[in-house]
């Protein structure tokens, strides 16, 4: 860890050729395990949206159940996970996205979100934007209001965060790094 006070992006380490060859992993996991480190990035996720009242947090599969569990609980609301197909019990809506070796699916439970209830959507990591816009079509089709998109990483060479912006939506995160 660097001298002085510890950012965000000092408690996230990064794998080499992970998961293929070429690619640089920002692996989050490290960042939870530290105490101060993930207290730290709940309280800056949580910053810019000091006094406005949410509904439910919305977690994306799997790293932003971790977030959105401790995000809604010092906001005092909901959460409602959004994920792969077939992981959920009941009745789903599903919402399908391109990623870059094929296509994939995420689902959310058809009563999760009730019209005009305000949600706040939460997630480790902004790479292309796939996966946060198959959310946010999930969650305009059931009728809820997104406040805000809250990510600890970006990698702006990917270009989700252009994609999101370009759909109305407001992007907060924590800290970006260079490279795929």
């Amino acid at each position: 860890m660097p001298a002085g006070k510890p950012q965000v992006q000092d408690y996230i380490r990064t794998i080499v050729d992970f998961p293929h060859e070429g690619i640089l992993f920002r692996d989050v996991t490290t960042l939870f395990a530290d105490p101060r480190g993930f207290r730290m990035a709940i309280d800056q996720l949580l910053h810019p949206y000091a006094g406005v009242q949410f509904d439910k947090v919305i977690g994306l599969e799997a790293r932003g159940f971790i977030l959105g569990g401790a995000v809604a609980h010092q906001l005092s609301a909901g959460f409602v996970p959004i994920r792969k197909k077939g992981k959920l019990p009941g009745a789903v809506i599903a919402e399908e996205y391109t990623l870059e070796y094929g296509e994939a699916v995420v689902e959310i439970h058809d009563d999760a979100i009730q019209p005009g209830e305000k949600v706040l959507i939460v997630d480790d990591l902004l790479a292309t934007g796939g996966t946060a816009e198959a959310g946010i079509k999930l969650i305009e089709r059931l009728g809820g209001e997104i406040i805000g998109c809250a990510f600890i990483v970006d990698l702006p060479e990917l270009g989700g965060r252009k994609k999101l912006e370009a759909m109305g939506m407001d992007i907060h995160v924590l800290c970006e790094f260079d490279g795929l």
